[in-house]
């Protein structure tokens, strides 16, 4: 006889999110593309190079060196930075290849919020923010018709 626990105390399947494939970069041309045409962006964490890309949505592609760390580091740093970057994409201008390099191994260390306010400088530095317009809209949705 298998005892099951009661359904308010069952474990629920957590649903993943993820950066969608669309918004990411994944064949190495895409990448030297953008590392060869776009503009270059630094921070001392952070290197963001950006182009245009002439479609509807950005995307987005991340490069950790061995200088990082081994596999564990180096997929963490990966797995933050990537995060922080969907977490942004409502805000990033449409149209735009980013390649972020990391160029410090503090990458998976650093707070989150410090590394999401590191990316938010470079994207306003590389002129693809544009955070307040969806702010000051996504606020007039909330607030209604006056």
């Amino acid at each position: 006889m298998v005892l099951e626990p009661p359904p308010a105390q069952r474990l629920r399947r957590v649903r993943r999110v993820a950066l969608k494939r669309a918004n990411r970069l994944r064949r190495p041309q895409q990448f030297q593309r953008v590392r060869r045409d776009g503009r270059v962006v630094s921070h001392r964490l952070l290197r963001l190079n950006v182009a245009a890309n002439h479609r509807r949505q950005s995307r987005c592609g991340i490069i950790v060196s061995k200088q990082i760390g081994k596999s564990v580091q180096r997929n963490r740093t990966r797995r933050r930075v990537r995060e922080a970057v969907r977490l942004f994409l409502p805000s990033i201008a449409p149209g735009v290849d980013m390649v972020f390099i990391v160029r410090s191994p503090d990458v998976a260390d650093v707070p989150f919020a410090v590394l999401q306010d590191t990316i938010q400088c470079l994207l306003k530095e590389a002129n693809v923010w544009r955070g307040e317009a969806v702010a000051a809209v996504q606020a007039s949705i909330v607030a209604g018709p006056e």
